[in-house]
């Protein structure tokens, strides 16, 4: 206990804490790289524990790592309508379009996303800078709901439908079942549906389809958490959140929101953030968390008037 009270009462945050605020990656993944000796403090190796305070100079693998005073400003949070034919990563040998290509420029920190999405699969992605908070919305232990919508070739029997949501489907790297899954209509060989779940496997909906022996022609990711992908979002498009929807997933994953002190200008070419004032849709009621209010209009509906191309047409955003 007196340590306790001792560690509490010593200036500055523990290192491992701001350099996963600064986006670097999640706390634990943070003190794996002081373990190694990637760290250094003040020209010391850093050892787990040290506490850094403003004017302390942070290295990383000889990379200096910026700081902002405690309670400065919010972490940033980006949303981006991803579309086909773009990778979810920074470094590809076969060079093809990446989503980190769009995204502004920083310095001292890096964009993290929250969940990934295959190449032939479209809809919301979320950037942080914040390390702490991409692990909250990731980790499995949390068990964020991700809700996509799905074109088949071809259509579930009630059986199939029953068995993913009550018994799960066995893949090869372990059982998966859907929360949620609901029958959305279509028209000839092309049939949508719109599930739930709460896992982030690697290609997860896609491999479960494929032992029913269903193709997925279009995917669509429309909802991550508390988050969904404003109707106003279009393809290739970024929209970064106001202090109000960022404190609010803050809240929502149990951190604490600092007051903003700054207000980060737009750049161009991108979407302005989605108000949430009166714009609140019913994506809390699907989390289950009591209080909770989505941070954007509720998801895109299913056009059903069109069976080829572009089958997703987004409602229209209420009037303010």
């Amino acid at each position: 206990m007196i340590e306790q009270e001792e560690q509490q009462a010593q200036p500055g945050e523990r290192l491992q804490k701001m350099l996963a605020q600064a986006g670097l990656g999640s706390r634990r993944a943070m003190e794996e790289w002081i373990s190694a000796g990637r760290v250094t403090l003040n020209g010391e190796v850093a050892t787990l524990g040290m506490r850094v305070i403003e004017g302390d100079v942070v290295r990383v693998d000889k990379r200096i790592v910026h700081f902002k005073a405690q309670g400065s400003s919010l972490p940033r949070v980006l949303l981006y309508h991803k579309q086909e034919g773009e990778i979810v990563s920074r470094d590809d040998p076969e060079k093809r379009a990446s989503v980190f290509d769009k995204l502004p420029k920083l310095r001292g920190m890096k964009w993290i996303a929250i969940g990934r999405l295959d190449f032939n699969t479209s809809g919301l992605l979320i950037f942080t800078t914040s390390g702490d908070l991409a692990n909250r919305l990731m980790h499995p232990r949390f068990e964020v709901e991700r809700e996509y919508a799905v074109r088949l070739q071809g259509t579930m029997t009630e059986e199939q439908m029953r068995q993913m949501v009550n018994e799960g489907i066995t893949l090869e790297d372990g059982p998966i079942k859907f929360e949620k899954l609901l029958d959305e209509g279509g028209e000839g060989y092309n049939h949508w549906y719109r599930l739930m779940l709460k896992e982030g496997r690697n290609r997860v909906v896609r491999r479960t389809f494929e032992v029913l022996g269903l193709p997925v022609s279009r995917l669509m990711r429309v909802r991550f958490g508390i988050v969904n992908l404003p109707p106003r979002l279009k393809r290739g498009m970024l929209a970064e959140l106001g202090a109000g929807e960022v404190a609010a997933i803050l809240d929502w994953v149990g951190m604490e929101a600092q007051p903003v002190m700054e207000k980060v200008a737009e750049q161009p070419g991108r979407a302005k953030a989605v108000k949430v004032a009166d714009e609140i849709g019913d994506a809390a009621h699907k989390t289950g968390k009591k209080g909770s209010k989505p941070v954007v209009v509720p998801p895109v509906k299913i056009d059903r008037s069109r069976s080829r191309g572009h089958a997703l047409k987004p409602k229209r955003a209420p009037s303010a």
